[in-house]
């Protein structure tokens, strides 16, 4: 099946790739939302698309535009995922990635603070946008020297005789404040408190001034190796914080997603732009030919031609030249594409592509809400 796909995507996509690129559409439905940010090099879109999206429900509300600091998120995450790691043993994953769960959780936990609160992405390491090349390597170094006294091994870490004597008895007493220091080295310390229009917040009392319910906030997912109408974890690795997703017929979950955005609610997206089907010109869709079934899509997560790897904002629908129907999506990669950051994505991309969606439980049909 994959090899008939790549084939057909090759012959189709290749035909078409001069008409897609001046392709034009139509706005259905645009709702608003805040500025397209660039991630840079950093592994964050997780954390890009979750704060726009929360941006874009502050909008929703009251109004008010915010521009909410990723860095904060980064700092109190990436600490969280150490914690992680070292009460794991070792057996879990240091990432750069992550969810929208994270944010979620970090502001529950912490508050969050706007942009200007700490050092702008990038500033501490001489860079104009947040860069994590040497960053990201020195924490993980930092963070598996705890676990392991010569580094991580490199192929199974599973302890057997040969690999007993490159665990560490038990984790140093100060390790919290050394992995801590390392990330308040790239990306600024977190403020204890700080002026927002005239007015003192700590970083809580700020999170609780926006007006945001963090429970009305689902993880919708569709996948047969589970049971629909269940929550469970999905088995990704930058899922790490282990947080369920509820599971329900890909159908059911595009309806969802089309009446949230219908009732004017914007939809946070996870799932895969690096497959056969994914174009870099701000343009994702299947060719002609190619269903997006159920089975095709736990055919293609199964064999990992279908991954978890980004995290988009969806925010609207449009119609391209022949009426097929693709929605908008705010990227986190800058505004270098024709469509300045915005992607159009098919509905059909979606349905097959999709890992999970992030929406507010009450844009949801009155029955999903009561399965909830």
């Amino acid at each position: 099946m994959k090899k008939l796909i790549s084939l057909t995507v090759l012959t189709l996509v290749a035909a078409s790739l001069s008409a897609q690129n001046t392709k034009t559409f139509t706005t259905v439905r645009k709702i608003p939302i805040t500025s397209v940010k660039n991630q840079y090099r950093s592994g964050t879109c997780w954390d890009f698309a979750t704060l726009g999206y929360l941006e874009a429900e502050i909008l929703r509300k009251n109004g008010k535009t915010y521009d909410l600091c990723e860095m904060f998120i980064v700092n109190r995450d990436y600490m969280d995922n150490a914690r992680h790691y070292v009460r794991m043993h070792g057996y879990s994953q240091i990432s750069e990635g992550g969810s929208c769960d994270d944010v979620i959780e970090v502001i529950r936990r912490f508050g969050i603070c706007p942009e200007d609160a700490m050092p702008a992405p990038g500033s501490l390491t001489g860079d104009s946008l947040a860069n994590f090349k040497v960053f990201f390597p020195e924490l993980e170094r930092e963070i598996s020297s705890i676990v392991w006294n010569e580094g991580k091994p490199e192929l199974n870490r599973f302890t057997t005789e040969e690999q007993a004597p490159l665990r560490n008895k038990a984790p140093k007493s100060n390790w919290q404040e050394s992995v801590q220091a390392v990330i308040d080295k790239y990306v600024g310390k977190c403020p204890e408190s700080f002026v927002y229009e005239g007015i003192t917040y700590t970083p809580l009392s700020f999170a609780e001034s926006l007006g945001l319910n963090l429970d009305d906030y689902v993880s919708l997912t569709s996948y047969t190796h589970h049971p629909f109408q269940q929550w469970f974890v999905i088995e990704a690795p930058y899922k790490w914080r282990l947080k369920p997703s509820y599971n329900i017929p890909i159908e059911q979950l595009m309806d969802a997603l089309d009446k949230a955005i219908d009732a004017g609610y914007t939809v946070a997206w996870g799932g895969d732009v690096s497959g056969d089907f994914y174009r870099k010109e701000g343009l994702a869709y299947l060719p002609d030919g190619v269903v997006p079934t159920q089975e095709l899509r736990q055919e293609q997560w199964d064999n990992w031609q279908f991954t978890y790897d980004h995290v988009m904002l969806i925010y609207g629908k449009a119609l391209d030249e022949q009426g097929k129907p693709y929605y908008l999506v705010k990227n986190s990669w800058g505004e270098n594409n024709p469509y300045k950051g915005t992607w159009y994505m098919s509905r059909d991309y979606i349905a097959l592509n999709t890992t999970y969606i992030f929406v507010n439980r009450n844009a949801l049909p009155k029955g999903l809400q009561k399965q909830l």
